[in-house]
């Protein structure tokens, strides 16, 4: 009888969606939005902020139809300002795909 080690569980990789285009995948793989009472709209690295969050894709039309669409503010229940579209904007030319090549 031969002993095999006992298959090791897989371990839980937590899933979010784009807001904007729908795409499932890693939380990890995303870009955390949070609405703070104080800042407004603030990118979250840590993906940890306190406030309402909403995820990004790293694709540019997502980036490009949140700063200027609503489906964004409907997610984070607020209303975007110019400050905070700006903020995106600026934030959008260091998140936005380097992986695939594009921009």
């Amino acid at each position: 009888m031969s002993q095999s080690a006992p298959a090791k569980p897989r371990k839980h990789v937590p899933e979010r969606t784009c807001v904007i285009c729908c795409q499932k995948t890693a939380k990890r793989s995303l870009i955390r939005l949070v609405r703070t009472l104080d800042q407004g709209v603030q990118v979250d690295p840590s993906g940890k902020r306190n406030g309402r969050g909403a995820y990004l894709c790293h694709r540019a039309e997502c980036w490009q139809r949140a700063i200027s669409g609503e489906a964004l503010a409907k997610a984070l229940r607020t209303t975007l300002t110019a400050e905070d579209r700006a903020r995106l904007q600026a934030a959008a030319l260091q998140f936005v795909l380097h992986k695939d090549g594009a921009s």
